[in-house]
């Protein structure tokens, strides 16, 4: 038996699983939250006010916890413009456009593509080892999103021929929150999640406005005519799909790593099934019941450990034969 790497769970880690899970739970929601804006606002318009009410949430957290705003340096800076860019802009564009094209549940399932991107992102970038079943759960993920975006039920997609752009849209998110999660490391370590947070969705909050500005997209007749339902899915995607459930996932990445943290995603398409079929009366068919089933299995299998703890506490890897 050889020693391997330490960074295996252990029980003072539960607490950081339980945070994850309610968090990625929370993402699921997000799924029929935009479904119920979609008809209402533009994507752009639409996304602007979601981290409009972020921003302000994070302020005011920050406030009442008379937490300052840490001055970032100047290499700072550069990394938060790139995570606001591609986590709050880039990934939320995609988002709101892509419902326009497909449902909540379809679009939830291919965002479950991200442990296994962030996972295979990990090798390329960072030499990160991945073992056989890591590299197995990565093709396991890969096949069961591919059956969930090349599915065409007449039912589902009837009248819109235009689908394929909605799973190419939200491929974008998947690429968005890679990014997102893999080049937080530094920034978490040295400003801490709710600083990294606050600041990257400041700035992503920035370059959404100015894009909708210049857009022309700035409607507040249709703001104003929005109804209680369109309200409360505003204020659940900006106050607890954005603001906390943000800190609360990158705390996670601290704590435990993106690869790991990761892997609490395969709960964010069940709860956007759920919640689809029983808000929005959404159809799945078997193959992207079929399609999900995979992913998760994939997922586990990305995630499942390969060390045991021996009697001193040092964790030993298993031979294999």
């Amino acid at each position: 038996m050889t020693i391997c790497d330490q960074s295996q769970s252990n029980p003072s880690d539960v607490p950081v699983y339980l945070k994850l899970a309610v968090v990625t739970m929370i993402w699921g929601g997000t799924f029929v939250a935009g479904r119920f804006l979609a008809d209402s606002l533009s994507p752009l318009f639409a996304a602007s006010l979601r981290f409009l009410l972020a921003s302000a949430a994070l302020l005011l957290f920050l406030l009442l916890a008379r937490v300052p705003l840490t001055r970032p340096s100047a290499r700072q800076w550069l990394q938060l413009v790139v995570l606001g860019f591609f986590g709050i802009c880039f990934y939320n564009l995609c988002f709101f456009y892509g419902l326009h094209y497909i449902n909540a549940s379809r679009a939830s399932l291919i965002v479950a593509l991200n442990p296994a991107v962030i996972g295979l992102a990990s090798w390329l970038l960072f030499k990160e080892r991945l073992s056989r079943s890591k590299v197995a759960g990565i093709a396991i993920c890969i096949a069961g999103a591919s059956l969930v975006i090349i599915s065409r039920n007449p039912q589902l997609l009837a009248g819109n021929a235009d689908a394929w752009i909605g799973d190419l849209l939200i491929l974008g998110c998947v690429l968005g929150w890679g990014v997102y999660s893999l080049f937080s490391k530094e920034l978490n370590r040295d400003l801490g999640p709710v600083q990294t947070v606050t600041w990257s969705i400041l700035l992503g909050t920035f370059m959404l406005w100015v894009t909708a500005a210049v857009r022309g997209e700035l409607n507040m007749a249709a703001l104003s005519s929005l109804g209680l339902q369109q309200w409360l899915s505003l204020v659940y995607l900006g106050v607890l799909g954005s603001a906390l459930a943000y800190i609360g996932y990158y705390d996670g990445i601290r704590k435990i790593g993106a690869t790991r943290s990761g892997v609490f995603i395969a709960l964010n398409p069940l709860t956007a099934v759920i919640l689809g079929a029983l808000m929005l009366d959404e159809q799945l068919t078997r193959v992207m019941c079929l399609g999900g089933g995979l992913i998760l299995v994939g997922i586990f299998l990305c995630n499942k450990p390969l060390a045991r703890v021996g009697k001193k506490g040092i964790l030993y890897r298993r031979r294999t034969n």
